[in-house]
């Protein structure tokens, strides 16, 4: 069984949250720049075993899908190219960052540190993880 990978894609950058390989805990892994996203994935896909790749899927109030959905489409689609085998999920990601940012509050993190985007987009590609894992189970 491989593990699940998740993403907060977003127009400069990208935050990336991983399972372990039993599949019971997601945790924060990075941000990358986006432009490198695909890279990055085809790199850790090759030295572990990734069977999904979870993507937050951007929606508006109304449910109509956000702008940067369009560019997410393209990324899914050059992936789709890149690595075939791997299973995308989509999830919900409304709210996320609000959640991340109060996970942060709540954590006891400075202000300094809280003002750490790239922080902010791991813990919110971590809380896409979790909301996939709560569905899955």
């Amino acid at each position: 069984m491989g593990r699940i990978m998740a993403i907060d894609y977003g127009g400069k950058r990208t935050g990336i949250a991983i399972t372990d390989p039993m599949r019971i805990i997601a945790s924060g892994l990075t941000t990358v720049p986006t432009g490198e996203l695909l890279g990055f994935i085809r790199k850790y896909c090759a030295k572990e075993e990734v069977d999904i790749l979870v993507v937050g899927e951007p929606k508006r109030l109304h449910n109509e899908p956000s702008d940067i959905e369009k560019d997410i489409a393209k990324f899914l689609k050059k992936l789709n190219k890149e690595i075939p085998a791997l299973e995308v999920a989509r999830v919900d990601e409304r709210y996320t960052s609000k959640m991340a940012s109060q996970a942060l509050v709540d954590s006891g993190l400075g202000k300094k540190k809280r003002r750490n985007k790239e922080l902010l987009d791991e813990v919110s590609a971590t809380i896409i993880l979790q909301s996939y894992m709560d569905i899955a189970r």
